[in-house]
């Protein structure tokens, strides 16, 4: 008997133990789970966190870059860029020297070039003989000065005008328009304008025209500056137009350069490079009446 109750109290402690048992094993697989909640909610909030961070830093230093581009300067900080050395105002046809790309009104250098061969800020040797070849029309400085300056434009083109009336002289074309001109004129077509540039922007080309035959007489005025696109065709049209006042007969004049006459389609640049091989300018051609007519 004592056994028997040894054995029932035993059973009887497994049983009390056992649920005892399951209920810590429970226990522990829910705290397992709230921890791996818990430690995943950190997670996702954390990652929030940093990602708000980061957009916040990315907008903030985006913003300070918008403050930097938007920052105001003052107009006379920037005036000894856009002003002219000779004249103190501000540029005007701004036109470069190629040598030291120093930039001058166009009036104002090319008055000052008819005299010297340097450059009047830098003190640079343009060119010994023809300074005035080595200067360009810079309309990229001159867009820059119209749009730092306001109404710098509008009052130079007024200014143009009332200049050229009180002279009794025609408005040029890209002065302005002229106030008794018709709705049409004051819209030319494409055509028209293009008409109108004569390529002044392009590259330019100073040449001679000599007569080569004694029953040619010689041009009034031989030195010409022109495109550096302008072909042969375009100078026997010229020379025919005045010798025989008939561009139809440019046909029969040759043009010759160093002794060889030059194919009709050859451009100006083309010859001074292959012919006349960088020597000094003036480009030296000559003309002739057609050697077949002779």
């Amino acid at each position: 008997m004592p056994f028997q109750q040894q054995n029932l109290s035993l059973e009887d402690r497994t049983r009390k133990t056992r649920p005892t048992l399951q209920f810590k094993k429970s226990h522990s697989t829910k705290s397992l789970q709230n921890d791996a909640f818990i430690t995943a909610n950190f997670l996702f909030y954390g990652f929030l966190f940093l990602l708000f961070n980061h957009v916040s830093e990315f907008h903030s230093s985006h913003q300070k870059k918008l403050k930097m581009m938007e920052r105001k300067v003052r107009l006379s900080t920037v005036n000894p860029f856009i002003t002219c050395y000779i004249c103190k105002g501000y540029l005007v046809d701004s036109t470069t020297i190629t040598e030291c790309l120093h930039t001058f009104c166009k009036s104002c250098i090319v008055r000052y070039l008819e005299e010297k061969n340097n450059c009047p800020k830098c003190d640079i040797e343009i060119h010994q003989s023809y300074p005035l070849n080595y200067i360009s029309f810079d309309r990229t400085m001159q867009d820059i000065v119209y749009k730092l300056v306001p109404n710098l434009q509008e009052n130079e083109k007024q200014r143009m005008q009332e200049f050229y009336k009180k002279r009794g002289l025609p408005v040029p074309s890209n002065v302005g328009f002229d106030e008794n001109s018709t709705e049409c004129n004051k819209i030319p077509n494409q055509e028209q304008q293009e008409d109108d540039d004569h390529h002044r922007s392009d590259e330019q080309v100073n040449i001679c025209l000599e007569c080569r035959t004694p029953n040619l007489k010689n041009l009034k005025r031989r030195f010409l500056r022109v495109s550096s696109q302008a072909t042969i065709t375009h100078l026997k049209k010229f020379v025919a137009l005045k010798l025989y006042n008939s561009i139809s007969k440019f046909k029969e004049v040759d043009i010759l350069c160093n002794e060889e006459i030059l194919g009709k389609d050859h451009t100006l640049k083309f010859v001074a490079v292959t012919r006349w091989r960088s020597k000094d300018t003036p480009l030296l051609l000559h003309y002739r009446q057609r050697v077949a007519d002779l």
